[in-house]
């Protein structure tokens, strides 16, 4: 996740909206949801996030050869569960940095001709900070929580539909460099995809789901009040698997991570997906961020419990998830 400036919430101000009053319990479920079948494997989980969050990687920052080793397991991921690229390869080269940096994007086609045509994202960041300047033992900030815990969780769901060919709509599946360096990944590609006619429906965006919260729902969403996805998932699962934290309201981390750009450049519902609730992980931007502290049976648990709704959103008739007025 993009730095927070925990202490200076005044920086939120200019692009504050109006504060929800949800309680963090409120989200409630009309309908049955679908049932899903196939089960996220723990094992892969698992061995997936501990080589992206590895010291090998040195801290993924945008532009070193640590997010290079990165970007060639992505691409072999994909490559392996037979997602093609979106464009002519799977790198998307960053048009705003200044050295060679790359999203990650592969494209799973929809099954129906017609809604096919539109597209759901599935995306995280992929890069982290890099390297302490601190002389000190450990000095590799190896970014399992933030962010390798949302692409593990993605490629998962990419794997997922690859295998089950269960998706009528398109899915692009990003996996963003430069998320650090001020959201730069996904503001390159959406100048691309906007010129391009890209017909989006909605975003989920996957940011730091590496451990558990003490709540009563699984995860909470980003800008709550701003569309009524928090309700449709919910909706979808038949669990409350998603609620409302005060803190994200306060902090206005809707403007923090990369479904930011695509809301700004689409004025779709594009929001992120969490479990970091400012009281459950004290390693944020830290070195002790890695594998070790993460909660790899949460992260299957999350990964499975959305499968239900990433697969609604990709086969309902209509376009359900709306923004609020």
């Amino acid at each position: 996740m993009r730095k927070l400036y925990f202490l200076l919430p005044v920086i939120f101000l200019a692009c504050k909206s109006g504060t929800s009053t949800t309680k963090e319990n409120e989200v409630k479920t009309d309908s049955k949801p679908i049932e899903i079948s196939y089960k996220v494997k723990e094992n892969e989980i698992s061995d997936f996030l501990k080589y992206l969050s590895s010291d090998e990687l040195e801290g993924r920052e945008t532009g070193t050869k640590g997010i290079e080793k990165a970007a060639v397991f992505l691409e072999d991921f994909l490559k392996k569960n037979k997602i093609k690229p979106y464009f002519k390869t799977y790198r998307d080269t960053l048009t705003n940095f200044n050295t060679p940096a790359f999203n990650i994007v592969g494209v799973i086609e929809g099954t129906d001709p017609q809604l096919k045509k539109e597209f759901v994202v599935l995306s995280a960041h992929y890069d982290h900070i890099g390297l302490e300047k601190k002389d000190q033992a450990d000095k590799i900030n190896n970014g399992a929580n933030d962010d390798a815990s949302g692409v593990t969780s993605v490629a998962a769901m990419a794997k997922y539909f690859s295998e089950t060919k269960s998706n009528k709509r398109s899915i692009l599946v990003v996996f963003f460099a430069g998320e650090e360096k001020g959201l730069l990944g996904s503001k390159s590609l959406v100048e691309k995809l906007k010129k391009q006619n890209f017909n989006l429906y909605t975003q989920l965006n996957i940011e730091m789901i590496g451990v558990p919260m003490k709540r009563d729902y699984l995860a909470y969403i980003t800008g709550f009040d701003k569309s009524n996805m928090a309700q449709k998932i919910n909706e979808y699962t038949g669990k409350n698997t998603i609620g409302f934290l005060p803190k994200e309201a306060e902090y206005q981390l809707f403007y923090r991570s990369d479904n930011y750009s695509f809301f700004q450049a689409f004025g779709k519902p594009c929001q992120s997906l969490s479990t970091f609730d400012f009281e459950n992980f004290d390693f944020y931007h830290h070195v002790s961020d890695e594998f070790k502290v993460m909660d790899i049976p949460h992260i299957t648990r999350f990964t499975q419990e959305l499968l239900p709704a990433v697969t609604k959103i990709a086969v309902s008739p209509t376009q359900e998830i709306t923004m609020n007025k």
